[in-house]
């Protein structure tokens, strides 16, 4: 295992500052082609079996995960090697091992996995950019946007880990020399999510991994396919064998068991409030053996709203508002699910949000011109439809409110607008995780802050307001981990909008910005009497 490459220009890149992947401009004749030819080579491999990934072993078992298309459900994407407690068990020994020796790498030398990690990725970028299309229904720029935002997280924690390795300041004191390191935690375990699959999938695994840990990764079963992809660029960088293992397997007795392990250091999730509550209570109870306090990092849900103020720009409020809450079909924890708008303009930002609505396009994103693609499997499929149930009980049908009929007989759903809801309706309060938005009606301003901030959750916001003393408020008294003022609550740039939330929204543990790695290290202080 190579120890040094200081000088190396992967390294001296650390050096320059760090900026965020441009998105891929399709208008670009050449970037079109490379796409398209990307999506018939994705789908001529449709079907194909993939190994699980302990250490160097690439393993085959006799039950798979199926993978299938969203838009196209009787397509097969491909047949994962589905784990078992033994492999979960194999994995931990392999990762406990290569932690012996990983946690030993000089950090600037873990770094520089992480700045080839991006090069691959950019080379590949029309590749997997096609994969998130077609196993989990993101539009071109949805996709574009979860594979810029992977780049990003390689690139910012490389330079984050080199930040970290320079000594860090300490008060001096006569006859002493004192100096404080940040060392890893052990073994980790990682729980991306299906929606951003490719970004969140390697934000936590390359925040682990640079700071020294190993980790065991189980990604969503209904994205195991670009997981792999990722497994497969951490082979073409070199990365050592056991540092990276890729375990797919259902939660209820793979993911419970490793939480429970009494070697797993952390757990870093990304999912469901009941899933994070779940993971945080089986990892708080300590196992016989244990001798530490497992750390959680974990971003849960969210219940976003957009609040419009009387004298604000309606016309910029309607556009945030139907980008925030219709973007890869509403399957974002910092969606827009909740609009709230003054009385004095609400029926005229209704009338517009309305409108734009209607005019988005709605069909298998494999096509550039659509907008809006499939929610991500029959569980959510049906459970959004029920959620629309509820709300046309709770208020005023606008438009949507039903399956969207299209010829890829896909898990389309109509983006549903409900008018005049309460504050305390269960499409107020529940996280539906799909294209439904509720407009609520505020007396005030203050009235409008205070059915924001009314849910357990404390994600994204945004405010829109001409009123300088308002737009104060909010920065006071919104009560999220991401609040955005005249612009919509979608969007946070790896290193610009460090992200996560507040209450059951998560631990804020903020991706993406210069106190994460803190979460998968510990501080360690030598003092030596000179």
């Amino acid at each position: 295992m190579p120890t040094t490459f200081r000088d190396e220009p992967t390294t001296r890149a650390a050096m320059e500052e760090f900026r965020n992947e441009p998105f891929v401009d399709f208008n670009d004749a050449a970037n079109e082609k490379a796409l398209q030819d990307a999506l018939k080579k994705v789908k001529a491999e449709s079907g194909r079996h993939y190994p699980l990934i302990i250490g160097s072993e690439k393993i085959e078992t006799d039950e798979w995960l199926i993978s299938t298309n969203p838009s196209a459900p009787e397509q097969i994407i491909g047949k994962f090697a589905k784990a078992d407690q033994s492999l979960a068990e194999k994995a931990m020994q392999t990762a406990q091992s290569a932690f012996e020796s990983w946690k030993k790498v000089d950090p600037i030398e873990r770094a520089k996995y992480l700045f080839k990690a991006a090069e691959v990725m950019r080379k590949r970028k029309p590749e997997l950019t096609a994969w998130l299309i077609l196993e989990i229904g993101k539009s071109w720029a949805e996709a574009d946007g979860d594979v810029a935002e992977a780049i990003d997280f390689c690139e910012y924690y490389a330079r984050e880990m080199v930040r970290l390795s320079n000594p860090a300041p300490l008060t001096a004191v006569p006859h002493e020399k004192n100096k404080l390191s940040y060392i890893p935690l052990g073994v980790g375990l990682v729980i991306p999510p299906w929606n951003f699959p490719l970004a969140i999938l390697v934000g936590m695994t390359t925040a682990s991994i640079v700071a020294g840990n190993t980790v065991i990764v189980k990604p969503s079963s209904e994205t195991p396919g670009i997981a792999y992809q990722f497994a497969m660029v951490l082979e073409e960088v070199g990365l050592p064998a056991g540092v990276f293992n890729l375990l797919p397997g259902p939660g209820a007795t793979v993911g419970d068991y490793l939480v429970a392990h009494p070697k797993t250091r952390f757990i870093a999730f990304t999912g469901s409030k009941e899933v994070g509550l779940r993971v945080n209570e089986l990892a708080a109870k300590c196992q016989p053996g244990q001798i530490w306090i497992k750390r959680v990092i974990a971003e849960m849900g969210g219940k976003d709203s957009i609040v419009v103020d009387a004298d604000a720009d309606v016309g910029a409020a309607a556009e945030g508002i139907v980008a925030a809450a219709f973007g890869f079909q509403g399957q974002k924890c910092s969606a827009c699910s909740r609009a709230i708008v003054h009385k004095d303009v609400y029926d005229k930002v209704l009338e517009k949000v309305v409108e734009a609505t209607k005019k988005l396009s709605i069909g298998t994103p494999q096509l550039r011109a659509n907008n809006l693609g499939p929610v991500a499997s029959r569980q959510a499929y049906d459970g959004i439809l029920k959620y629309i149930e509820i709300g046309k009980t709770e208020g005023r049908l606008m438009t949507g409110g039903s399956p969207h009929e299209t010829v890829e007989r896909g898990f389309f759903i109509e983006p549903t607008i409900i008018a005049d809801v309460d504050p305390q309706a269960r499409i107020s309060q529940e996280e539906i995780f799909g294209p439904v938005l509720a407009f609520f009606r505020a007396d005030s301003w203050q009235h409008a802050l205070d059915i924001a901030n009314n849910t357990e959750f404390g994600l994204t916001g945004a405010a829109y307001t001409k009123t300088r003393a308002h737009l104060d408020q909010a920065a006071r008294e919104f009560h999220c981990g991401n609040l955005y003022l005249n612009r919509k609550c979608t969007g946070a740039l790896v290193g610009v909008h460090p992200f996560g939330g507040f209450n059951m929204s998560g631990t804020d543990s903020k991706a993406g910005g210069p106190d994460y790695l803190l979460l998968f290290t510990q501080a360690k202080v030598v003092s030596e009497r000179i």
